[in-house]
């Protein structure tokens, strides 16, 4: 039997000047199997209309490990904004809300990109846990974000040396 569920937080925002232009940081971002396969942690997203599902791999926090699934929905300003919202499907855990803000940088030819993001997962442990837990969570999401920031640079240097 489960001890009794807490609900655990944690936020990040980053911001980046992106050395590519902004229709090819879109067309990353927009693109579920790219953003699986640049994000560390991420198993798979499977992609129905504006909603993303997302598997995660296991995530070890406090000596247990937990395999977490969460649907999101995707709303598109294009070239813009992608703003995500957990719309949970049955029982899920785990969910974040956020948004990627996309404008071209001074140089006209990069993209500034700004990522935010709020994660929230209820996990079998006290209350007691949350410094502990929450500390965990914040090393999770930046060690997932430094891993996505070098995934997606060169994922668009592939992408910009495919163009015409």
């Amino acid at each position: 039997m489960m001890g009794a569920m807490a609900t655990f937080s944690a936020t990040k925002i980053s911001q980046a000047t992106v050395e590519h232009p902004r229709d090819l940081v879109w067309d990353v971002l927009t693109d579920p199997e790219a953003v699986a396969r640049l994000t560390p942690m991420v198993a798979s997203i499977t992609a129905t209309e504006d909603r993303w599902r997302w598997q995660l791999t296991r995530i070890p926090v406090l000596g247990k490990s937990f395999e977490l699934a969460f649907t999101e929905t995707m709303t598109y300003d294009p070239r813009t904004r992608i703003t995500f919202r957990h719309t949970p499907v049955g029982t899920e855990r785990a969910g974040t809300d956020g948004r990627y803000d996309l404008a071209d940088a001074a140089d006209g030819a990069s993209t500034d990109l700004r990522i935010e993001l709020k994660v929230t997962v209820d996990l079998p442990f006290p209350g007691l846990a949350r410094p502990a837990i929450q500390t965990t969570m914040q090393g999770v999401l930046a060690a997932m974000g430094a891993g996505f920031a070098r995934s997606i640079e060169k994922e668009l240097v592939t992408r910009a040396a495919r163009r015409p």
